[in-house]
């Protein structure tokens, strides 16, 4: 993870551009225009993908989110490339003056997305694992097999035949 310490007059336009653009992606239909939307915003997105309305990727670090081919993220999803630092705090300073740490999310090829999941910084979601609803994904989830609650945990996996 790297660690961000202060905005500056670029890093404030991004941000600004990728929320104007995060929200427009909110509403858009069909399909394809919600994923060229997020593409714009830097997000890498593969073939045959499916992000439904209301589901927020996040406006910090949009090209730190790789979507493989084939995979669904159903409405509500919350996808996160940072969070503040804690290991600089030291009573009782002020938590809005923490430094962010900043981490790629992965969703490989034909994974699904249960809604309202949150997947957290620096996590991984291998080729054809499912997300159940309402999950929160704090760490790596392996290919093909099924992972719910909060914190996500694998309940099932699945055998791939070829």
């Amino acid at each position: 993870m790297s660690i961000v310490e202060q905005r500056t007059l670029k890093s404030i336009v991004k941000s600004i551009w990728t929320h104007a653009l995060s929200d427009l992606a909110m509403f858009t239909f069909p399909y394809p225009v919600t994923n060229a939307v997020h593409r714009l915003r830097g997000v890498k997105i593969g073939k045959h993908c499916h992000i439904s309305r209301g589901v927020l990727l996040d406006d910090h670090n949009p090209e730190l989110i790789e979507i493989g081919n084939g995979v669904y993220i159903t409405y509500g999803v919350k996808i996160i490339c940072h969070k503040r630092d804690m290991s600089y705090y030291d009573p009782p300073m002020d938590g809005k003056s923490w430094p962010f740490k900043e981490s790629k999310v992965v969703l490989e090829d034909d994974c699904h997305i249960g809604i309202s999941t949150i997947i957290m910084p620096g996590v991984t979601i291998g080729k054809g694992a499912i997300v159940g609803a309402g999950s929160l994904v704090t760490h790596d989830i392996p290919p093909y097999c099924l992972a719910v609650g909060s914190p996500a945990k694998v309940v099932k996996q699945f055998t791939v035949n070829v």
